[in-house]
């Protein structure tokens, strides 16, 4: 599978947000592109090979997107903590989101939480929050053609 790009990729993106964020993001003038450029700094942070070089990759785009909290009160729930990029556009502030939420990660899990998913030509990363830190696959999806794979090898021999 082809991963998204251009007007296609912001609109999909743009799709899974909230209306506010979601128009800006598709008022911002080549947002794929961008989106796109974003999407490769995070994939090569969480994949990096050593503890360092990652730690390294997420605190420069900490500093790039200039990531600075503040505190939200979403409708229903308390008051929790966001980190907004104080950049001009909408996908320098989710580079802001992103990175900082990376790093609370590698704070509260450890470094090697994340991977590439294992399933035949996936291409995806995944972020492990298991307990035991078990999670190989992107999906469910993948999870499945990949036990169904396994299980049909198994019965031809």
């Amino acid at each position: 599978m082809q991963p998204l790009a251009g007007e296609e990729l912001a609109t999909t993106f743009a799709a899974h947000l909230g209306d506010r964020t979601s128009a800006a993001l598709r008022a911002l003038p080549d947002a794929g592109r961008h989106l796109a450029e974003l999407a490769t700094e995070l994939r090569q942070a969480l994949l990096a090979e050593h503890p360092a070089d990652q730690a390294a990759r997420i605190n420069a785009m900490i500093r790039r997107y200039g990531a600075q909290p503040y505190l939200v009160e979403d409708v229903g729930q308390p008051f929790h903590l966001h980190f907004h990029g104080s950049g001009g556009t909408q996908v320098e502030a989710l580079g802001g989101e992103f990175a900082t939420a990376l790093a609370l990660i590698v704070d509260g899990y450890g470094s090697d939480r994340f991977g590439q998913c294992a399933a035949h030509q996936c291409e995806a990363v995944y972020i492990d929050l298991t307990r035991n830190a078990s999670r190989r696959y992107c999906g469910a999806p993948c999870t499945a053609r990949a036990k169904t794979a396994a299980y049909r090898s198994r019965r031809r021999t």
